[in-house]
C-alpha cells in the first residue's frame, strides 16, 4: 500500500483544477491562442493537473495493491487525453468542457475522491475497534 501522505497536495492540485476548467467551460470563450487573449487561461491549470497525476503516477510505481493498479491506469488514460488538449495551438471553453465531460478525467477524480477519503481519518471521532477502515496509512 502506497504512502499516501504524500499524495494529498497532488490529488488537491488536481480536484480543485477541474473545479477551475468547469468554471472556465462555463464561460463561453471562442477559441483563441492563450498569448494574445485575456486571462484566465486553461493551459497553466491543464499542466499543473498533468505533473501532479504523473506524481501520483510515479508514487503508485510497482503497486501490488489491485486498486491503486486501476487508479494507475485511470491516470495513464487522463494524462493522455490532457496531452491532447494541450496539444491543441488553440483553447476553447467548448474544448475544456468536452475534456471535463472525459470518462477517463472524471474516473481519475472519482479514484481521488475514494482514495483520499478512505485514508482520511475523521475530523469528529476516533473510530472504535469495530469501525477501523479496512486499510491504514502506511
Amino acid at each position: 500500500m502506497t504512502d499516501v501522505k504524500n499524495l494529498e497536495k497532488d490529488i488537491e492540485v488536481v480536484e480543485s483544477g477541474y473545479e477551475f476548467l468547469l468554471a472556465y467551460a462555463a464561460q463561453g470563450r471562442p477559441p483563441h491562442d492563450e498569448s494574445t487573449y485575456p486571462t484566465p487561461h486553461a493551459r497553466p491549470t491543464l499542466e499543473e493537473m498533468l505533473a501532479s497525476m504523473q506524481n501520483v503516477l510515479a508514487a503508485l510505481g510497482d503497486t501490488e495493491d489491485e486498486y491503486e493498479q486501476v487508479v494507475a491506469e485511470d491516470i495513464r488514460k487522463a494524462s493522455a487525453t490532457l496531452r491532447f488538449v494541450l496539444a491543441q495551438p488553440l483553447m476553447s471553453s467548448e474544448l475544456v468542457d468536452n475534456l471535463n465531460a472525459s470518462i477517463h478525467l472524471r474516473a481519475v477524480l472519482t479514484d481521488f475522491f475514494l482514495y483520499s477519503e478512505i485514508f482520511k481519518p475523521s475530523a469528529q471521532s476516533k473510530p472504535t475497534a469495530q469501525e477501523e477502515p479496512l486499510f491504514k496509512k502506511a
